[in-house]
């Protein structure tokens, strides 16, 4: 396989790069980075979303296990709030490769755009996740890593019901935020978290 000019048969040190989070109204936006070992397959390896929650956190370990190299990065609701969810996406997937032990020859980004500030070429995939193992691989450790972040959470602030939605904007959510107010976790530039704030300020 070919791409952009680089041989990926010839190379192995190639980075697949994901993030979870950007659609939630709390916490962090999570990126991966992960640079599989030709030579330890992982079976299993997919998109994240179509695994169940019991298969991810089997596969978790065996990613950190068996990869030549891995790295879990996020960008704060701080930063979200500041920069926005695309570019805090953007910060928390080149922190992601940025902290790899092992600095790639490649990177392929699931999406429709890299980050800047790589230390490689790199190439957008739309759908990586389900293309590319290294991808899935990240998309994984990304979503495990993430979920858990929402369990202690949920943990700390139970009413919310954050183990169950995850952050994002239900039904469940949005009723316990009018409720309870927002936390100090909570995007504050989001339409939803920013209204609320806005009617209480009144």
């Amino acid at each position: 396989m070919k791409t952009l000019g680089f041989d990926f048969a010839a190379e192995r040190l190639i980075a697949g790069v994901d993030e979870v989070g950007r659609g939630p109204l709390i916490g962090n936006v999570v990126a991966a980075a992960v640079i599989l070992d030709p030579a330890k397959p992982i079976s299993g390896l997919t998109d994240s979303k179509k695994l169940s929650e019991k298969k991810r956190e089997q596969l978790f370990p065996l990613i950190q296990e068996n990869a030549l190299a891995w790295s879990i990065a996020w960008a704060t609701p701080e930063e979200i709030d500041e920069l926005n969810i695309l570019h805090a996406t953007m910060l928390a997937m080149q922190r992601a490769v940025n902290q790899l032990k092992v600095v790639p020859q490649f990177a392929l980004i699931d999406g429709n755009r890299c980050p800047p500030g790589l230390p490689c070429p790199s190439e957008a995939i739309v759908k990586g996740d389900l293309k590319e193992p290294a991808i899935s691989a990240a998309s994984i450790l990304a979503k495990v890593y993430r979920d858990r972040e929402m369990a202690e959470l949920d943990k700390r602030h139970p009413g919310y019901g954050f183990a169950q939605h995850k952050g994002y904007p239900t039904a469940l959510h949005m009723e316990k935020l009018r409720l309870l107010g927002p936390l100090p976790e909570h995007r504050r530039s989001f339409r939803p978290v920013a209204e609320l704030l806005s009617v209480n300020s009144l």
